[in-house]
Formats: structure tokens, C-alpha cells, sequence
């Protein structure tokens, strides 16, 4: 369960130009899942009981260190640094992250720690893709997270000190043409911003969807809807997966934030809460993906006849294993895109002969796949009798940086959704 406490500030205390601690001013940590957490003085004391075999979910633990108000100037910096000693009696797998506010970016330093054994994590602000895109945006950093995976039957106890902004470097710009996608906020639905939205009849408030109106949104235009699945709760050193809707960046992507309304849609368990792993409840979740279309289009100027479907991972199976559920939702879809990965891969219950079945309920014209194999995926793409395009992106990692570059893939699929959205 996660306990969410008021955002934790922090002083910076200049140690040398080229360094800058970042000191927790007596105030907890913004959150903590599944461990606790103490100051001394200086040092952060972590610990989390036991786990008899716990669900994927709860394998992952870790505190969040909130940026201050208005975040921290690491445009200059090149890494953050912390060093943790392992102060328990088994072996901890660690991660710590710096996490930007925009979407898809995140740096990790990963190590396994001994007992005893003391070592020092830096998070390389600078850190890219295999084919040279930056991770992180260091100007947008909104929190540290130390995070213990694999949690199991042995007991965890950490000391974390000299969290630090290290090392100097050349003023941070982004690459030409990269898109900035908006934080995600607290609030009511309006041009340019993305929104936690939550239906009138939504479970109390826990489960919400991201809602972001474009650029010059009007209460009396019609623009076409992207409708985007998130990935699976997973995080290696490679992959930053939260499994909620906050992350779903394809759709701004696609559009550049003007022209359409994007949606970021959340998985749903069978007790009313957003799943982070696997599909949790999958009626529920499509009944949801509906009723949202609908408030979308009732409310906000979507056009019924211009649905688009979206995701990336868990969320591009969801395309066909989600989407195409029953013939209510597999009535909206005007055309899907996929990334990396798609139904009928098996992951999860999608085997191929379910997607088989579900595929003969598609009813759009035109699909799009990101970094998908043909030979794995033609034989649904044939019962759906559809026009498709494959691309890839050349990214190399399992993330969506991809779509907020003007990178060929990225182009070709912006092109694709406007020819199909065209009035």
C-alpha cells in the first residue's frame, strides 16, 4: 500500500562547484511503499519487513524524495549521487532513479549490495539510448526514488547518505525537435494541460484517467480522440514502468499536442482501483475505456467517428486484448497503433488463438505498429482485414521516448494518424 505524506522540500548546501547536497529539511519522504523510513541527521534509515511470497506487484518497494517547489537546477549537473550501505543480513537488490515530470524519462544506478557492503549510486543525468537519444530532461527532475526490487522472505534495513547533485556539465538543451509534453496536474480539464480526470461514478476518486485537451481546444470544435494503455509496473535499468495512466506520452506524441484530445486510459481491478500489473479486472477495464469515450465525446468535443486506439507493451497488447473485448468497445475504433509488442504474444493470458477470435470484432481501417515483428503479428493483422503499416523506431530500448522525436518512424506514424482523422 503506498502512504502518500506532503511533499518533501529540501535546502541545497553548495559543497564546491561541483557539488550540491540535497538535504531533507526534517520532513518525511512524498512516499513510501512498502517500506519505512527515519532521519538521522543526515541519514536516511530504510527498512521493510518480510514478504512471504508476494504478488508481482509488491515485489518492487521503494521511498520518493520530492523536488521542491518550483524543482531542482540540474541543467549544469551531470549526475545525482547517494551512497547506501546495506546495513542488513541478505542481500538487497537496489535501484536508485531520477525521475523527470514529463512522461517516459528516467535515469537509474543498479546495484546488488551485500550485507555490509557501502557503495555509492549515481544517476548519470546525460545517460541515453543506444541510439544517442537523452533519457531525462535534468531541468524537469521531480523526485528520487530509492526502490528495493525483488522483495521477499528476508527483511530489509538500508542507510542512505550524502544524497548530491555532482559533477558539472554544459548547459542542458534538448535535441532539435524534441517535445516538451506537459506535467500532469491536479485540476480541471483545459487547453494545453494534462489533467488526473475521474468519471462522476468512479470508485471514490482512486481510479482517473489523464485527460489532456490540445492547443486551442474549444468547447465547440470536434477533434478526433487518441485513446492510450499504458505499460506494465516494471522497472529494470533500462525500463521506468509505473503502470499508470501519468505515463502514456504516444498520443501527445503522434499529435504534438495540438489537434486531438489524448487520453491515457488505467487499468482496472476488480475491487475499483487502477491496476499497475497485468490486466486486472479486463471487463471492467474495457467498461471503463468506454464510459470514458463517452464522457470524452459528451463532454469535451470528441468525435465518435475519428477513436483511436494506442499503447505501448502491456498497453499495445491491450489494443486487441482490451480493445477488442466485445463488440461494444471494438465499435469504436477507428484504426490502432501499437508498440512493441502486440495480442497473440502470449503475455499474460493473450495467446494467439484468442487474439485470433478477437480480431474478427475489429471494425476500423487501418493499424499502425512501432517495433513490432510482421512475421509474429500478420496472421491477426489478416483476420482483421486491414491496411498496415510496420516501422521502427531504431530507439533499442523498451520505452517511448521514440514519439516525441521527429525521427522518421515518429514522422510516418504522425502522418498515418492525420490521414485517418481527416475529415
Amino acid at each position: 500500500m503506498r502512504h502518500l505524506w506532503p511533499a518533501l522540500f529540501f535546502l541545497a548546501i553548495p559543497v564546491s562547484h561541483a557539488e550540491e547536497r540535497l538535504v531533507p529539511a526534517g520532513t518525511r519522504p512524498a512516499e513510501l511503499r512498502g517500506l519505512a523510513a527515519a532521519w538521522e541527521d543526515v541519514t536516511l534509515r530504510i527498512s521493510g519487513e518480510p514478504l512471504d511470497n508476494p504478488p508481482p506487484a509488491q515485489r518492487y518497494a521503494w521511498i520518493t524524495l520530492a523536488a521542491p517547489t518550483g524543482g531542482w537546477d540540474l541543467g549544469r549537473r551531470a549526475a545525482v549521487e547517494a551512497t547506501v550501505t546495506n546495513t542488513g543480513d541478505a542481500a538487497t537488490d537496489l535501484i536508485l532513479w531520477v525521475v523527470g515530470d514529463r512522461g517516459w524519462d528516467a535515469v537509474p544506478s543498479v546495484a546488488t549490495l551485500k550485507p555490509g557492503e557501502t557503495r555509492t549510486f549515481s544517476c548519470d543525468l546525460r545517460e541515453r539510448y543506444p541510439d544517442n537519444t537523452p533519457k531525462i530532461d535534468p531541468r524537469h527532475a521531480k523526485q528520487i526514488q530509492v526502490m528495493v526490487t525483488r522483495r521477499g522472505a528476508k527483511a530489509v534495513s538500508l542507510a542512505l547518505a550524502d544524497l548530491k547533485a555532482a559533477g558539472e556539465a554544459p548547459e542542458w538543451t534538448p535535441p532539435p525537435g524534441r517535445i516538451e509534453v506537459p506535467a500532469v496536474e491536479d485540476g480541471s480539464p483545459a487547453p494545453g494541460k494534462r489533467v488526473r480526470f475521474r468519471l462522476p461514478d468512479g470508485n471514490g476518486g482512486s481510479v482517473y484517467s489523464i485527460l489532456h485537451l490540445p492547443e486551442g481546444w474549444t468547447p465547440e470544435g470536434r477533434y478526433p480522440v487518441i485513446a492510450e494503455f499504458p505499460g506494465n509496473l516494471f522497472f529494470v535499468a533500462g525500463c521506468y514502468s509505473t503502470g499508470l495512466p501519468d505515463q502514456c506520452v504516444m498520443g501527445h506524441g503522434m499529435t504534438k499536442g495540438r489537434g486531438a484530445i489524448c487520453v491515457g486510459l488505467p487499468f482496472i481491478e476488480a475491487g475499483g482501483t487502477i491496476a499497475e500489473h497485468g490486466w486486472g479486472d479486463a471487463d471492467a477495464t474495457a467498461d471503463h475505456a468506454v464510459r470514458m469515450m463517452e464522457a470524452v465525446c459528451a463532454d469535451h468535443g470528441g468525435d465518435r467517428a475519428r477513436l483511436v486506439l494506442t499503447g505501448f507493451s502491456r498497453g499495445a497488447i491491450a489494443c486487441g486484448y482490451i480493445g477488442l473485448r466485445n463488440e461494444r468497445i471494438a465499435s469504436l475504433w477507428k484504426g490502432f497503433h501499437a508498440c512493441q509488442h502486440y495480442d497473440g504474444d502470449g503475455w499474460n493470458g493473450a495467446t494467439m488463438e484468442g487474439a485470433l477470435e478477437r480480431a474478427t470484432r475489429f471494425r476500423g481501417e487501418a493499424v499502425f505498429q512501432t517495433d513490432n515483428a510482421p512475421k509474429a503479428f500478420q496472421p491477426v493483422m489478416d483476420v482483421m482485414k486491414t491496411e498496415v503499416t510496420w516501422a521502427s523506431s531504431g530507439l533499442g530500448a523498451h520505452a517511448t521516448a521514440m514519439f516525441l522525436d521527429d525521427r522518421p518512424s515518429t514522422v510516418q506514424v504522425r502522418e498515418w494518424f492525420q490521414r485517418l482523422v481527416a475529415p
